[in-house]
């Protein structure tokens, strides 16, 4: 019965999500967006938000484990599987963007903060207004970044039949399906950990992050089908960022989470690798087939790491 009530709970929580994407991207595209500052903010906050609602409410409900793994297991997929499906499925890889120049760096610096967060064991209220605030920074490197940008680069695109009223509605139901998701998600998560004596941490690694992650995979290959390669690795960045600085951020502001961060050094470390990683093919500009393969045997690597310590 806890495994219907994940997968039920799971369904909602991105259904909501889904629906708030969809709205921000009619609001940003009708304010004349670029396409990549849409990726990396309004669509990467977006598809982060179920991470954010079951971490959120993993905290709240004192299951810090599931809260927190729950960031490092989506940060690790978002790269190893999000990216590395996007390499493997785009036919030609050219991003207009400089991502190593502009952007991956920034999805590497909250993990380093991170790392020096848990080494007391715990991330307070103060380390999350910290993260948060390093979101602040990367938002505004971006809307003053579009500034900068020439008139013909930003997109020209057809403009949805636009409604005040009835996006705002949708805003709201989206959210509500988000919040109501995220509780039934974690609460049966819980259950199903205890009932199979897995632990906490390895449920939200796996299941919750995967189910998280599923925003990400999708409008990442729909972009990447589309040819909108700067939407879809925008989107990647901008997800871990939002993942690292306001998902955990907002969690630790619920509640403060202690983490015994030697126990769970793997997960962790295979975080801060597979971020190298990344800004190691921005830097190179190697988005390629082979580049998509590596990735896939990190997250081999992972899973098999994770499952082992069932």
């Amino acid at each position: 019965m806890s495994f219907l009530i994940f997968v039920i709970a799971m369904g909602v929580l991105i259904w909501g999500a889904e629906m708030l994407i969809h709205q921000s991207e009619k609001i940003a595209l009708r304010f004349d967006i670029p396409e990549f500052i849409i990726g990396a903010t309004l669509i990467a906050l977006g598809t982060s938000l179920p991470e954010m609602a079951a971490s959120v409410a993993a905290s709240a409900a004192d299951k810090p484990e599931i809260a927190i793994s729950n960031v490092i297991g989506s940060n690790i997929l978002n790269i190893t599987l999000v990216l590395a499906s996007v390499f493997l499925i785009a036919r030609n890889i050219k991003p207009d963007r400089d991502f190593f120049a502009k952007d991956s760096t920034w999805a590497l610096m909250p993990v380093f903060v991170f790392i020096l967060m848990i080494m007391d064991g715990v991330i307070s209220r103060f380390d999350a207004m910290l993260l948060m605030l390093m979101m602040g920074a990367y938002l505004l490197f971006l809307v003053q970044d579009a500034k900068s940008l020439p008139e013909d680069e930003l997109e020209d695109v057809a403009k949805e039949p636009f409604s005040w009223p009835l996006t705002l509605l949708m805003l709201a139901i989206g959210f509500v399906l988000v919040i109501v998701g995220a509780h039934f998600t974690v609460e049966s998560a819980s259950d199903i950990a205890k009932s199979f004596g897995v632990s906490e941490w390895v449920i939200g690694i796996i299941m919750i992050s995967l189910g998280t992650s599923l925003p990400e995979l999708v409008v990442s290959i729909s972009a990447s089908v589309k040819g909108k390669v700067d939407m879809a690795i925008g989107n990647i960045i901008g997800s871990n960022m939002a993942n690292t600085s306001v998902v955990l951020g907002a969690a630790a502001l619920t509640k403060p989470m202690p983490l015994d961060s030697l126990k769970y050094s793997f997960d962790i470390t295979t975080m801060l690798v597979a971020t190298l990683i990344l800004v190691f093919l921005t830097a190179n500009k190697l988005y390629t087939k082979s580049a998509g393969i590596a990735l896939v045997i990190i997250l081999g690597l992972f899973l098999q790491h994770t499952l082992q310590s069932m």
